[in-house]
């Protein structure tokens, strides 16, 4: 025998809440599994592109960053710095960038896509060391008409504030320039070259 006093409304009402329900329980359940799709940090470390405010270095200042596990030196060069790179064009061993890794907006006198800063990785191209940061009036010792620049302590490869390799050095090319844009005045984007502001 038929029961014809079911109540509808409380069946519809029943059966859109299980649903309801039951929806927000599958989403629940994605969430670990949709999040575990994005990179991890190691990741992302690994290759990604790195934001860096450069907003607070001081001209003749630098800042280091990491991109790729790797040291980023970016320096904001003075007039007098951008002078003192010019005058060394027959110091160094590659002036024009030409047997050098840099991206093609950074095959300039300067190695920068703006002149006033420069994105370089801090590691020698001779055997992987990190040179120091030496600025004009510390390097007495280095040479005796030292403008600035990096010099590696392990084996005496000296750079310019381009990171131009000195001859006679042990170092065979320039320092590295990796991909970078300006993503606004006060902020760069290393890794990423595409669109540059």
């Amino acid at each position: 025998m038929k029961n014809t006093n079911i109540n509808q409304d409380r069946r519809r009402f029943l059966t859109t809440a299980a649903t309801v329900v039951g929806g927000v329980g599958v989403a629940a359940a994605a969430v670990p599994f949709i999040s575990n799709m994005n990179p991890s940090a190691k990741t992302k470390a690994i290759g990604a592109p790195v934001e860096v405010d450069i907003s607070d270095i001081e001209p003749g200042g630098r800042l280091i960053a990491k991109w790729q596990g790797k040291p980023v030196w970016i320096l904001r060069r003075t007039e007098e710095m951008l002078k003192d790179i010019s005058s060394l064009n027959s110091d160094v061993s590659d002036p024009e960038s030409d047997e050098s890794a840099q991206p093609e907006y950074a095959k300039n006198e300067y190695r920068a896509r703006k002149e006033e800063f420069l994105v370089v990785i801090g590691i020698c191209t001779h055997l992987g060391c990190s040179p120091n940061f030496v600025l004009k009036e510390e390097g007495e010792s280095i040479s005796t008409d030292w403008k600035g620049g990096f010099f590696c302590p392990c084996h005496g490869s000296r750079f310019d504030l381009a990171g131009r390799v000195f001859k006679g050095v042990p170092a065979p090319r320039n320092l590295v320039i990796p991909p970078y844009k300006f993503i606004s005045p006060t902020r760069l984007l290393i890794g990423d070259e595409s669109e540059a502001v």
